[in-house]
Formats: structure tokens, C-alpha cells, sequence
């Protein structure tokens, strides 16, 4: 889980597997992270599941579950990555915030940002800058959690976000496909 602030939008306001295609032609990676048997925590990993479905051959869709740096294969000087992930975002449960390029590293790197996860993402991508594969684009879809305790489901606030986080990361697809465009 991380801390954040940003631009909100709550809900109320309007396991995942690769695209068809081969990895090397993709171009974004979306990152689903959190653990699943933590309740709200797990935000990430349905937002992805939710949108695994779409064939793309320009999306690797991933399970991050609680990051290690096993990822770090799939991230490329080339590719962007769209991270999703509980956050504490000092807003109601639900709430998404988006967070891109500049925002996601100050974000990341602010002292605010925590986490639950073996690895976190900003270690994640100091690895990833230190070897090369720092992506192109980036950006951190975050949802604030109502509860992160042992428990298999989300609550209702946050299944909500989890659609609003779904309608972010395609939009940033389209967007980051547009700067390439």
C-alpha cells in the first residue's frame, strides 16, 4: 500500500495473463499490485483482473501480487508502465487518484509513500533506472483502501474504485499510445 495526494475522483463521481502477440512488440505494461488475502490491499490485482480480457497486442497485463523484482523483466526503456495499487490517499475509501511521469516519482519518493510489499515500486524502478529499463511513460492508478485486514474480498467502496481505477488505466493506454502516435 502506498500514501499519496493528487487529483481525486471518487466512484460516485462519474490474475492477469499477457496479450496476444509477442511480449517484445508491447508496449505498455499495466501492473497490478497488492495482496489479495488483505482485503482492500488487493486493488490492484482486480483492477488488472478486471481488464485482462481486453486483447491487446500492445499490453502485457500482470498479477504483480506483492512486487518483487522478478518484474523487472518485464519493464524496458521501451515499454511504459501503468502501476495500479491500494493507496493512502487521505480520502474516502474508493477514491482513485492518478499519478504520471513526474507526479508518480515525486509521489513515490516523497517519504509519504509505504508498503505492505516485499519490494516496493519506487525500489522497483530504482532498479529498473539503474539497469536500463526505466520505462518510457509511467504512471500509479492509486485507490484508497477502507480496510486492509485478513479478508478475500474488497469492500464496496473500493470494488466501486476498482471500476473508476478500470476506466484510468484506459485512458492512460490511449493516452500513452497517442504520444507515440
Amino acid at each position: 500500500m502506498t500514501t499519496a495526494q493528487g487529483i481525486d475522483r471518487h466512484p460516485d463521481q462519474q490474475t492477469a495473463r499477457p496479450a496476444e502477440g509477442e511480449v517484445g512488440s508491447c508496449s505498455t505494461v499495466v501492473l497490478g499490485l497488492g495482496n489479495t488475502l488483505l482485503g482492500d490491499d488487493g486493488a490492484g490485482v482486480a483492477t488488472v483482473g478486471r481488464l485482462n480480457h481486453q486483447t491487446r497486442d500492445d499490453v502485457i497485463w500482470l498479477d504483480g501480487g506483492t512486487l518483487n523484482f522478478t518484474l523487472l523483466a518485464h519493464l524496458a526503456a521501451d515499454r511504459n508502465l501503468i502501476a495500479v495499487d491500494a493507496a493512502r490517499l487521505d480520502a474516502p475509501a474508493g477514491t482513485v487518484r492518478v499519478f504520471v511521469d513526474g507526479e508518480m516519482d515525486a509521489f513515490l519518493n516523497s517519504g509519504r509513500a509505504g508498503s505492505i510489499h516485499e519490494v516496493s515500486l519506487a525500489e522497483l524502478l530504482d532498479m529498473a533506472r539503474l539497469s536500463g529499463a526505466f520505462p518510457r511513460r509511467r504512471a500509479l492508478v492509486a485507490i484508497q483502501p477502507a480496510k486492509v485486514d485478513w479478508d478475500a474480498e474488497l469492500s464496496c467502496e473500493v470494488a466501486a474504485g476498482v471500476e473508476v481505477a478500470a476506466e484510468a488505466v484506459m485512458k492512460l493506454l490511449e493516452a500513452f499510445s497517442d504520444d507515440q502516435g
